[in-house]
């Protein structure tokens, strides 16, 4: 790639907000398989775009790390090949990336400026080259542009573009996948008659076999996960020793160190309080009105069912930063125009 041909492209990525690219996204859902269209809406909440250019934008990026309160790894160029891990279309994803950067390398001029347009057509020729239907490839390459257009052209085609999956679970179809998600645990007759506590499946990685843990009914999932006693602490050191896979600080949404993404069985889930609500718009993971949102806080969220989630890498409190940030730009636009 060239340094005219990559910035050229970026360029036009860049024409295209926070805003303009929820309209993408929502375009796309209806093309997307369903056993990867909440994921996709899950994996655009994890890597905001806004939050990404509040970074590209700072002066000083480790003290707006400080003041956002901000761990884990936040930056998606540090986890270009591993961000998308929780989505189906992640098998793909060598061959996607390999495309989507030689597009943005061409200087062929694209048949049409429509984004969303755009990353369909691409989706379908590498869905033809994989042998695989287009629907499966719609989500992976959307967030090959959105990671491209957020890491630049140069880090974008430096990256490996290896994958993940766990060998047992690399042979699943897409059907088994969404089949495994809507199963719910059976408590057997006798555990009915006898009024034994009901008891549920909680996945935290649906490409580990053994990524899972138990819940009570009627505990909230970062209490369950406190009774898985294995190591987490050197896979992710925002967990804390003896407190399960999910990271977590206060218990009581404060600190929005446990949000995680609902994949499977949000329906299950109690439905969002006016506390948890108003502290994920603070935060800037989301600000819906959904009743069931797909993203929540493990703290605040008690399961009456099986469950399968994903738990994103890092956590911040950014949401009012943001709002901020956003209506500057929007006054400096208006006194400029």
């Amino acid at each position: 790639m060239s340094a005219k041909e990559g910035p050229l492209f970026e360029a036009f990525l860049n024409r295209y907000d926070a805003p303009a690219w929820d309209g993408v996204v929502r375009s796309l859902l209806p093309y997307i398989h369903e056993v990867d269209r909440t994921a996709t809406r899950i994996w655009f909440a994890f890597f905001p775009l806004a939050l990404a250019r509040a970074f590209d934008l700072a002066d000083d990026p480790e003290e707006l790390a400080r003041k956002l309160v901000m761990q884990g790894r936040y930056h998606l160029k540090d986890q270009i090949d591993s961000s998308h891990e929780f989505l189906y279309g992640h098998r793909y994803w060598p061959e996607v990336k390999r495309a989507v950067a030689e597009y943005a390398a061409s200087a062929k001029a694209p048949a049409s400026l429509d984004l969303a347009l755009q990353i369909r057509e691409l989706a379908d020729k590498v869905a033809k080259q994989v042998k695989a239907d287009e629907s499966l490839l719609v989500a992976v390459t959307a967030i090959a542009f959105m990671t491209l257009q957020q890491v630049g052209c140069e880090p974008f085609d430096a990256s490996l573009g290896t994958i993940s999956i766990d060998r047992s679970r690399s042979a699943r179809s897409p059907e088994q996948v969404l089949k495994a998600r809507l199963r719910d645990d059976s408590q057997g007759l006798f555990g009915s008659l006898l009024g034994l506590e009901k008891k549920y499946t909680i996945t935290f990685n649906e490409n580990d076999r053994n990524a899972t843990f138990g819940l009570i009914d009627g505990q909230h999932l970062t209490t369950a996960a406190a009774e898985d006693k294995r190591d987490y602490v050197s896979r992710d050191p925002r967990c804390t020793v003896n407190e399960g896979p999910i990271p977590v600080q206060c218990r009581s949404a404060s600190c929005g160190t446990c949000w995680v993404g609902v994949l499977g069985g949000a329906e299950r889930l109690s439905a969002v309080l006016p506390l948890e609500r108003r502290r994920m718009k603070e935060f800037g993971y989301t600000d819906t009105d959904e009743e069931r949102p797909l993203i929540r806080l493990a703290c605040q969220s008690q399961p009456s069912g099986a469950v399968s989630i994903v738990i994103p890498p890092w956590n911040g409190v950014f949401g009012r930063f943001i709002r901020g940030e956003k209506s500057r730009l929007d006054e400096i636009e208006i006194s400029g125009s």
